[in-house]
């Protein structure tokens, strides 16, 4: 955007590369073949559809980011909407005739296949936080249809053509602002983004055919010229109410820049921490949604020359990450080995010429028993095999949880930390895979104050409270086996 505000050009610059991740992450997975099966259902993150299309795609056609932001007198908010829009390609082969459309057409490095490619788009806003009072802002905006050819040549000779397609997507930003009651001076900040595109699908209207007309991977930079934002993942306590009231519908606001900075949001389909950041050892972009460099680097490395023409021939991003594995030095290869984030001292008995023994072994520790200690939540003892319904509160930092808020789980342990907290493994009800979770010692952890007994658990008074159980730091106190 031409004529941002200073502050707002350098958070927007610290942010893009991380927000360029979300844009293409999951673009084109290993091993980054149009043939290869994973890669024939695509775009899984931020897709936004054409509204008569949600009915049959199960899909949505519209995201929201709610926040809490403290705009100064006379501020300004830029806003950042990104997102790939789908562009078709098809092959066609030179002959004596014209040219006739085919699945593949061979080159000298490379085979062009079918494929759908991803453009970059971006709408953006500069407006005064004073004008998003009331019904806010609203901005509708209309990207045409394109069509574009081009001729391939080899040896001098057009051998075929290559034409791509981009759909007419229509779509509108509404951005509106409140006032929070209070003696603190700060505001909701509502943006919404919407596909309106009037495609009207078929009966039998397929994704294929709706992916042309969609957002995909659609995201947000929001930026304050003077203000700040406030997290939604861990607000000051005075904030706590009014964040515990925002509304985020498929799409998540986190701080982005540098740690300590608050003056820009990305609000991403994918859920992030604030101050998210790209490792440093990573050379590239791989666009696989695993990014495990070190794996992806060595197995790019390892496809056969036939592989690595059709992985050239899908697409541009997909022929630079052969490039990138293909010329990486042992050396730069090693980083990715793995990195080490901190260190500590470490002493023990060793130093002292005696055998290592474990400080802690939970297996000779009479004290603990995951499986028969209790916890007393309102008034119930809490242990396995006890319902409990679900409430995560906001001060976690795993916002996941928050999608779990009401459901109901099962009780599997009663888990002590070392620094004498207590958390809860459970396993959510009416999940497919909760065996297979159960089976492999894998479950969700919640605190005492996080849940509310059901049914099962049944309440206990003061003086049964007492016997062998121990208060912890103002929790509820827990049973001994």
């Amino acid at each position: 955007m031409s004529g941002l505000p200073e502050r707002i050009e350098r958070g927007f610059a610290a942010a893009r590369q991380i927000a360029d991740a979300v844009l293409l992450e999951g673009y084109v997975l290993y091993p980054y073949r149009a043939s290869a099966a994973k890669n024939r259902l695509r775009w899984q993150f931020g897709v936004l559809v054409p509204p008569e299309y949600t009915a049959q795609g199960g899909e949505h056609s519209h995201q929201r980011t709610e926040c809490l932001m403290e705009a100064r007198d006379g501020d300004r908010l830029a806003v950042e909407l990104r997102f790939l829009r789908v562009q078709r390609r098809t092959v066609e082969k030179a002959t004596a005739a014209g040219f006739e459309s085919v699945e593949r057409l061979e080159l000298a490095d490379r085979d062009l296949v079918e494929w759908d490619e991803g453009v970059e788009e971006r709408i953006e806003l500069l407006v005064p936080v004073e004008e998003l009072a009331g019904e806010g802002v609203q901005r509708p905006f209309r990207l045409p249809g394109v069509g574009e050819t081009g001729l391939v040549h080899e040896h001098d000779a057009v051998v075929g053509r290559v034409i791509r397609r981009r759909e007419q997507v229509d779509g509108l930003l509404w951005l509106r602002a409140e006032e929070l009651p209070g003696p603190y001076r700060a505001q909701r900040l509502t943006v919404e983004v919407e596909n309106s595109s009037a495609w009207r699908p078929s009966r039998h209207a397929t994704r294929d055919q709706a992916l042309p007309r969609s957002l995909v991977s659609a995201h947000l930079l929001l930026g304050l010229e003077h203000g700040r934002f406030l997290s939604v993942t861990d607000p000051p306590e005075w904030a706590r109410p009014a964040v515990e009231r925002c509304r985020n519908e498929r799409t998540w606001p986190v701080l982005a820049g540098p740690e300590g900075e608050r003056g820009v949001v990305l609000s991403s389909p994918i859920i992030l921490e604030d101050h998210p950041r790209i490792a440093p050892e990573s050379l590239g972009t791989l666009y696989d949604a695993t990014e495990i460099d070190e794996i992806l680097a060595l197995r790019t490395a390892a496809l056969t020359e036939e592989e690595k023409r059709e992985a050239r021939g899908t697409d541009d991003r997909a022929g630079a990450v052969i490039d990138l594995a293909e010329s990486m030095p042992p050396e730069v290869l090693d980083r990715l080995h793995g990195a080490i984030r901190g260190l500590r001292e470490a002493t023990g008995s060793t130093a002292l010429g005696r055998p290592e023994q474990p400080w802690w072994d939970p297996g000779d520790d009479l004290g603990v028993d995951p499986e028969r200690d209790r916890v007393l939540v309102d008034g119930h003892q809490v242990g396995a095999g006890s319902r409990v319904l679900l409430r995560p509160g906001r001060r976690r930092t795993d916002a996941q949880d928050l999608f779990l808020d009401g459901r109901t789980g099962i009780v599997e342990a009663v888990l002590h930390d070392l620094d004498g907290s207590v958390h809860l493994a459970v396993t959510v009800e009416d999940d497919p895979g909760a065996d297979l979770w159960r089976a492999q010692g894998r479950f969700r952890y919640f605190q005492p104050d996080e849940v509310t007994p059901l049914d099962g658990s049944a309440p206990v008074d003061g003086s049964a409270a007492l016997d062998g159980s121990a208060a912890l730091d103002g929790a509820a106190p827990v049973e001994g086996p």
